[in-house]
């Protein structure tokens, strides 16, 4: 059994705040060349995770392996995927590794081998899948299905939005493009209005995904939907297929073609290697092409069980950010995906991380002392170049950097401008950037002056494809565990989403006063 101890009372955690800081500045304009080939660890599927930006040296490296040895964080990620119950605050299992690969003994839950229903849901959906683009199941008017529209909010839009996106251009470069893909997600009208605007309706599959079947949020756009669809003059039920638990109301309602299961132990963040990914990305790029995209998750998932920070990416970047976090005191991190196919991910990643580590009690609910989870965000480049790396560059805050890269793009369409190529200005940025944040520049003039020391690490491969989706996918799923162990947090229950929804619940219901109902008169309400 592990020890959970708050992040203050680890000795590890003392002596890597005495630690001598490195200066980065002198580290890279000194030994830059050096540091970027030593300063690097191999990733699954041709990925590389290079920190030679960062602001640490062998001296710090070894205190953070003192600390993940201390925390003991491969022991605590051992007891996750054998099937303990990590989520205390719900009493439940965490199984989102599961979905994609056994990395421990067999986890039984509810009388369930949870591998093997995982792997059954996921043959399902393949083989209904296959028969949506065969055409064997059509449309009211005997049409095939040519679109899909997933109507859901959170996990259940963010992550799958994400990865849609992140595959499309390939997908259409390789012939691997069976379905458009649309998404409905915010309660707000004019999401799901302008959604269907573009929606060839009579031909478009919609999937509702909620697991209690009882999200305020999905089912009024789903009854948006219906409603849509029977104005056009379509039976709902000729439309829908339901990503449900078995214990929910949608499981068995014959209001769906079909119902896809989830379960209680894989949180909405974390869901995009289960059915709630699964459904959309298998009907809209073909069940192997998400069986790709598994694979990759899965080979990610292996490196992370080593004890060796060194040869363990997702834990050594969530020690460099612990670091960063609880001695340097930098509160926020900005994502740059040098790929616009990762213009979501960003966005997926805020949920991921500040859903799980945005708290204020450690796992047993007693107040930390101590900062937690930082303020994620981001923005693909070069587009960010231009809009808020200013303040990056020479605002008053540090903000630590996690580039994205890859060689080559995903459509295999260039053109040479001036010498070059577009891909090739567009590694020139990410290079130039890494090391303009690291070095600086000095200048008389003061408004042209850099101070750098910017911190920065940088994930590369050759290609943004399926099977490198789910190893970058996998690899900040488990730098966000492995910081929550280290901060003692329960990294997989979000109690902080609940209290406004209660709060407009009363509102709508009219059960209010103070403050709450003066708000509301403000609205009419």
């Amino acid at each position: 059994m592990a020890t959970w101890t708050d992040y203050d009372k680890l000795k590890a955690a003392k002596s890597l705040e005495n630690a001598e800081k490195a200066d980065l500045v002198k580290e890279m304009t000194e030994n830059g060349a050096k540091r970027v080939k030593k300063y690097a660890v191999p990733m699954a599927c041709g990925l590389t995770y290079n920190y030679a930006a960062k602001a640490v040296n062998d001296d710090i490296l070894d205190k953070l392996q003192a600390l993940a040895d201390e925390a003991e964080l491969a022991d605590k990620f051992e007891l996750l995927y054998n099937g303990d119950v990590i989520n205390t605050g719900e009493k439940r299992l965490v199984l989102h590794q599961l979905t994609r690969g056994q990395l421990g003994k067999d986890v039984v839950a509810d009388g369930v081998n949870k591998r093997d229903f995982y792997t059954g849901v996921q043959k399902k959906i393949a083989d209904f899948a296959k028969i949506i683009h065969k055409g064997t199941i059509k449309t009211e008017t005997g049409d095939k299905f040519t679109e899909v529209v997933q109507i859901g909010i959170g996990g259940s839009d963010l992550g799958p939005r994400a990865m849609y996106i992140a595959l499309e251009n390939w997908a259409k470069k390789n012939d691997k493009f069976k379905m458009k893909a649309h998404f409905i997600s915010n309660v707000d009208p004019d999401d799901a209005a302008g959604v269907l605007a573009d929606v060839d309706c009579a031909h478009a599959l919609f999937i509702l995904v909620s697991k209690s079947g009882t999200t305020l949020e999905t089912l009024t756009n789903e009854s948006f939907v219906k409603d849509a669809l029977r104005f056009r003059g379509l039976d709902p039920s000729k439309h829908m297929i339901a990503v449900t638990s078995e214990t929910s109301p949608l499981a068995k309602s014959s209001e769906y073609l079909a119902a896809f299961f989830m379960d209680d132990y894989i949180g909405g963040r974390y869901s995009s290697t289960s059915a709630v990914g699964g459904a959309v990305l298998s009907l809209a790029f073909g069940p192997d092409v998400f069986a790709d995209f598994l694979d990759g998750a899965a080979a990610e998932d292996k490196l992370a069980k080593g004890k060796d920070i060194r040869k363990n990416p997702a834990m050594l970047d969530a020690l460099i950010g612990v670091y960063e976090r609880n001695v340097l005191g930098y509160g926020a991190t900005a994502v740059l995906p040098y790929s616009q196919a990762l213009s979501r991910f960003p966005a997926h990643l805020q949920q991921a991380d500040m859903e799980s580590n945005g708290k204020s009690v450690n796992r047993f609910g007693k107040p930390v002392k101590y900062p937690t989870g930082p303020v994620i965000f981001g923005e693909p480049g070069t587009n960010g170049q231009h809009s808020f790396y200013q303040l990056l560059h020479q605002g008053t805050d540090i903000i630590p950097l996690q580039f994205i890269a890859f060689k080559a793009g995903q459509c295999g369409q260039d053109v040479d401008i001036q010498g070059s190529t577009s891909q090739q200005k567009l590694i020139a940025n990410v290079v130039a950037q890494i090391v303009a944040f690291a070095c600086g520049k000095d200048d008389k003039n003061k408004n042209k002056f850099f101070a750098g020391g910017r911190p920065s690490s940088l994930i590369i491969g050759e290609q943004l494809n399926p099977r490198s989706l789910g190893a970058l996918l996998s690899h900040f799923e488990n730098k966000i565990m492995f910081q929550g162990f280290a901060w003692n947090l329960n990294s997989f229950d979000q109690e902080g989403v609940q209290l406004g929804k209660v709060l407009a619940k009363q509102v709508l219901a009219k059960d209010y006063d103070g403050a709450l109902k003066e708000y509301a008169g403000l609205f009419g309400m």
